[in-house]
């Protein structure tokens, strides 16, 4: 288990290895360690559940005494909340303002509806252990068993934060490629650990571009996304991150958990396919460290930096205007472009009068993720790679809106 891994390797061991200055690594563990330890998950039909309101206001699911347990409250989080409005066919906007609203109402709707059903629910959970216990967790009668973090099938597949980390350290600690944390954080949707090699670098586009390989990995315990092994590429000056194609052509790693034979399988199944899940990780890693990788990313910023948008005093807001409209952007995501531009090209070292680029633009769209909500830094890292890979049309239609 983890907490074996983290009394063997030690802080100070991590620190020479692969931790930053924020032991932003160190503080990851400790965080999924006391997750873990606390975290149950129970299988219920719908019609053993039953949804309330306290009187604050807060919503709770209420599990009826069985099989000698007790009665337990638990109240719901923002994720799980979403997860049974969806289950119920309800709009989650629609329902948050029911609950606001109507909650004697919305309860019974909710109510009604699972008696009706013959579906089993896994109810993923996390225990208050303590009365001092900083969670948020709302007292019912001191009956409260702590928080339902999710909300999902009976089939769900559970691959937990901790099976990631102890597939993937010892890999990213014994690398070639000299890795660093660059950050790591565990929200309630997902767990993010991004890293840069400290050795493998090259430059990308122009001479103060200079870059990094990296290797991020990302996993949700709630059913909101896979588990992923994903490349990155640095950019030093600015640090920021742009996710590659090896991303989005490998990110989400399959095996047999993706039948519906998987609540069929004997707990030595299902471990022995969680191992090679694990495998699958370890060697994924490697694949993406490797010098080839990063060089291939390298040349592609370089064939992005000669894509250039001619002409004098060129009009910045229409460029990422036509860039916002190629890619889909909303209004706010394309200020946003535009706001990561301008801190771009006035970032010390960058050479004035150097004509827009798509390899400046990729920069720009992938410095909004430092101004980004945590689940969202890996969707503007991910646009960055998407403008690397844009098809030439694509590109000429950019540069054609801001001509």
């Amino acid at each position: 288990m983890l907490l074996v891994f983290l009394t063997f390797t030690g802080c100070k061991t991590m620190t020479n290895t692969i931790e930053n200055n924020k032991n932003s690594l160190a503080n990851l563990l400790v965080k999924v360690q006391d997750q873990a330890s606390r975290n149950a998950d129970y299988l219920a039909p719908l019609k053993d559940l039953q949804k309330t309101t306290t009187d604050t206001g807060k919503p709770q699911i209420v599990v009826e005494q069985s099989g000698g347990v007790p009665t337990q409250f638990f109240d719901i989080n923002d994720v799980s909340f979403g997860q049974i409005a969806s289950h119920a066919d309800i709009e989650t906007r629609t329902a948050r303002r029911l609950q606001a609203r109507y909650p004697a109402e919305f309860d019974g709707l909710l109510n009604a509806i699972w008696r009706d059903s013959s579906d089993t629910r896994m109810l993923r959970t996390r225990v208050r252990v303590a009365p001092s216990d900083d969670t948020g967790f709302e007292e019912n009668g001191g009956n409260t068993g702590g928080m339902v973090r999710a909300f999902v099938s009976d089939k769900f597949k559970t691959f937990d934060n901790v099976n990631l980390l102890e597939a993937a350290l010892p890999q990213l600690m014994d690398n070639p490629a000299a890795f660093q944390v660059v950050n790591a954080d565990v929200t309630d949707k997902r767990l993010y650990l991004r890293l840069k090699s400290l050795v493998q670098t090259g430059t990308g586009a122009a001479l103060n571009d200079l870059m990094a390989n990296g290797i991020g990995l990302q996993n949700s315990e709630v059913g909101a996304g896979s588990v992923s092994v994903y490349q990155i590429a640095w950019t030093l000056a600015c640090l920021n991150g742009m996710q590659t194609q090896n991303k989005t052509r490998s990110s989400h790693i399959t095996s047999a958990r993706d039948t519906d034979d998987w609540g069929l399988l004997s707990d030595q199944a299902k471990d022995a396919d969680n191992h090679a899940l694990e495998l699958k990780i370890r060697d994924l890693v490697g694949v993406y460290s490797s010098r080839d990788a990063f060089d291939q990313v390298i040349e592609q910023m370089k064939a992005a930096a000669a894509d250039v948008i001619d002409g004098f005093a060129i009009d910045k807001t229409a460029v990422v205007g036509g860039l916002g409209k190629v890619m889909q952007l909303t209004k706010k995501e394309t200020s946003s472009v535009l706001d990561g531009l301008l801190d771009t090209i006035g970032q010390a070292g960058y050479e004035q009068g150097r004509p827009l680029s798509r390899a400046t633009l990729i920069n720009a769209v992938t410095a909004v993720s430092h101004k980004a909500d945590t689940d969202d830094v890996d969707l503007w890292q991910q646009r960055g790679g998407q403008l690397l890979n844009m098809k030439p049309a694509d590109w000429q239609r950019v540069a054609a809106i801001a001509a």
